[in-house]
């Protein structure tokens, strides 16, 4: 196992599949405008390719496929079923929701388990004002699609002070009342958003969440694995919740990740903008690839951040975050 001083190793790798998004939310991409495939993609072939690599090299064991919008993609459907076959522990899928209903036999045929769904309103128009396009109604079409399959839900949420915040309460009674597990995601220094004024004018952190919800529900803090990004919470009797307080309370000192990009860069950290090419070693045999590959995973577990995330100008969407 490659490790750092820390004790860290990659274990969860968290690939993109696209660079591409049909959304263009306020917190991801400034402009307004949507994010297109990056050059040179890597095929669906390549892709397996690599995820097998990092098994035998590195010992990742849990993988969530991302985006951009991972449904967006036509790779997904030879992406998927190949690497369900790999031996992993674990396996999920992030995505907007937009596309979920028409992907849902897609993605419950090939034995996923398990989905996040990123969604940071039940109001149709803040919706749209946020995602800066896209339909509601579609969203939840599809969460209900992949949850009456079976289909383990989570809701992804960003809390903004401007946009959503008096939306914490009904999200989280929407998740309880359907048995989903609710995930805050305070808002992170990510491209524009790193140095930018919105940052500050718009984050929530944990404790103002928290408080939020003592006002309606009693809750006590849970155990969590131990790189997870999430603190846990548990409300008796209703559900579970979950805060990545990326900000209130920094995990980077046990974190696992590893992020692939679409055209073959490995990221050891998201707050490093620093990335390695694999593509040179997809197309070398196994005895050259490994190596190869092992000296790489060194150098980007070298990248990442000590204590704390810091902030950086890449846009998340194009690393899988």
């Amino acid at each position: 196992m490659i490790t750092d001083a820390h004790g860290r190793a990659f274990r969860n790798l968290r690939i993109s599949l696209t660079a591409a998004c049909n959304y263009a939310c306020t917190y991801c991409v400034p402009d307004g405008k949507r994010l297109l495939p990056a050059r040179a993609e890597l095929s669906a072939r390549d892709m397996v390719r690599a995820v097998s690599l990092l098994i035998d090299v590195a010992g990742i064991d849990k993988l969530r496929i991302t985006g951009g919008e991972p449904l967006l993609s036509p790779k997904l459907d030879a992406f998927l079923p190949q690497v369900m076959r790999l031996p992993l522990k674990d396996v999920g899928l992030t995505t907007n929701g937009q596309l979920l209903a028409r992907k849902a036999e897609l993605l419950v045929r090939s034995g996923l388990k398990r989905i996040n769904v990123s969604l940071d309103t039940l109001d149709g128009a803040r919706f749209r004002n946020i995602a800066r396009t896209g339909d509601l109604d579609s969203v939840l079409a599809g969460i209900d699609a992949v949850a009456a399959a079976g289909m383990k839900v989570k809701i992804n949420m960003v809390p903004m002070r401007t946009a959503n915040r008096d939306q914490i309460l009904p999200m989280l009674d929407f998740c309880l009342d359907r048995g989903f597990e609710l995930r805050y995601i305070e808002l992170m220094k990510m491209g524009h958003l790193n140095g930018n004024t919105q940052f500050q004018r718009d984050f929530v952190g944990m404790d103002e969440i928290l408080e939020l919800i003592d006002s309606r529900y009693e809750f006590a803090r849970t155990d969590a694995p131990f790189d997870s990004t999430a603190v846990r919470f548990d409300i008796p009797g209703r559900g579970t919740f979950g805060i990545i307080a990326n900000e209130s309370e920094p995990f980077c000192s046990s974190c696992t990740r590893l992020r692939l990009s679409s055209n073959g860069r490995l990221y050891g950290c998201l707050s490093n903008a620093r990335s390695h090419d694999i593509t040179p070693i997809l197309e070398s045999a196994d005895d050259e690839a490994r190596p190869a590959l092992a000296a790489i995973l060194t150098r980007a577990l070298q990248d990442k951040q000590p204590l704390r995330f810091s902030g950086e100008v890449t846009v998340m969407k194009f690393i899988g975050g």
